[in-house]
């Protein structure tokens, strides 16, 4: 059975991805960092059937993360999706952030990424490929969304390294970039983002793109 991993697993855009491959037949890895957060999502896919395997991580503790990574894959085996969505979502200006607090921000929105790449990208290849997502955002700059921006942009360059590297050996690497707040009901329905991810997993591989921007 195929098998996808959500870092970042949460009530929203995490739930609704995790949901959409589960109609797909897909067995799911979640981590989230809440235990209660991983028991609500593990929930809405207890009509589907298949295995969900669950394991708290903070995205931002690197050894913490290995191992949740690393547990998932033993149970699923080498997933066909990762999608990493976990952020900092916040609102600060410049000098309102200290350099630690920027650096706590960056280990989330940047660094988790780069660790779960590292950990399942090697087994994906060996599987026959696959498709990596991060969730974007701020397609243009906000001042007053300044760790936001900046650890953005660091996920738009990590895919574009990610599919430098990585492309020949069968990883599709793409962000799907949301510009707006989440919520259900709105132009920024979880359940309609999600769509993306299943659409750029469905891509053929001479179509691959590296991102789809949701606009609303």
């Amino acid at each position: 059975m195929a098998g996808l991993i959500v870092v970042g697993a949460g009530v929203g855009i995490g739930a609704s991805v995790a949901v959409r491959f589960a109609k797909e037949g897909f067995s799911v890895g979640l981590v989230a960092r809440s235990q209660g957060t991983l028991d609500s999502v593990r929930g809405r896919l207890s009509g589907f059937g298949g295995t969900v395997v669950a394991e708290p991580a903070d995205a931002s503790d690197e050894p913490a993360l290995r191992t949740a990574l690393d547990r998932v894959v033993v149970e699923l085996g080498p997933p066909e999706v990762v999608v990493y969505n976990a952020a900092v979502i916040r609102a600060d200006d410049i000098g309102h952030l200290s350099i630690a607090e920027h650096q706590a921000a960056w280990a989330v929105n940047v660094a988790g990424a780069i660790t779960t790449a590292a950990r399942v990208v090697p087994a994906m290849q060996d599987g026959g490929g696959g498709t990596f997502i991060i969730t974007g955002g701020m397609p243009e700059v906000n001042h007053r969304y300044v760790s936001l921006s900046l650890g953005k942009a660091g996920v738009r360059a990590l895919v574009e390294v990610i599919d430098q590297e990585h492309r020949d050996h069968g990883i599709h690497a793409a962000t799907v970039t949301v510009a707006g707040t989440v919520a259900p009901g709105t132009a920024f329905d979880p359940d309609d983002i999600a769509e993306h991810y299943w659409r750029l997993h469905a891509q053929p591989r001479d179509e691959w793109s590296t991102e789809i921007v949701h606009s609303g």
